[in-house]
């Protein structure tokens, strides 16, 4: 809930993080953008039944996570495009040019992670529940 207090670049204990000149608790959301959409894909695709192979599931849950990145990423820029100068505020870029394409590559990390870790413990609870 500390995000919800501060604007990405203000929120205190991120400051200069493994010796960085920014503050990188925007990479912390956008890890958890796509660790945590992975699950509620993986549960709405295996419950429905709609992908048919392991392979396939995974590769479309990754997919359905990049894809909301990329929108979120896509509203940024509307509103930095609306705001005009008060864009850096809220885009939390700090000066950093490639921080879409690192938002991004921590979404598909935290996807990636979230179906390595938890798709076992998330089988066995299928098998609970049936």
């Amino acid at each position: 809930m500390i995000g919800a207090h501060y604007t990405y670049a203000e929120v205190p204990y991120f400051e200069g993080l493994f010796g960085s000149e920014r503050n990188n608790y925007d990479k912390v959301g956008h890890f958890f953008q796509g660790f945590v959409p992975a699950l509620l894909a993986r549960e709405i695709l295996i419950r429905k039944a709609i992908v048919n192979g392991k392979v396939w599931l995974n590769v479309i849950i990754v997919s359905i996570c990049l894809a909301f990145s990329a929108f979120y990423e896509l509203i940024e820029w509307w509103v930095a495009l609306a705001t005009g100068e008060d864009a850096e505020a809220f885009l939390g870029t700090q000066g950093y040019i490639w921080d879409t394409q690192s938002d991004m590559g921590l979404a598909l990390l935290g996807a990636i992670t979230s179906l390595l870790v938890l798709a076992k413990i998330h089988n066995n609870q299928l098998i609970k529940l049936n």
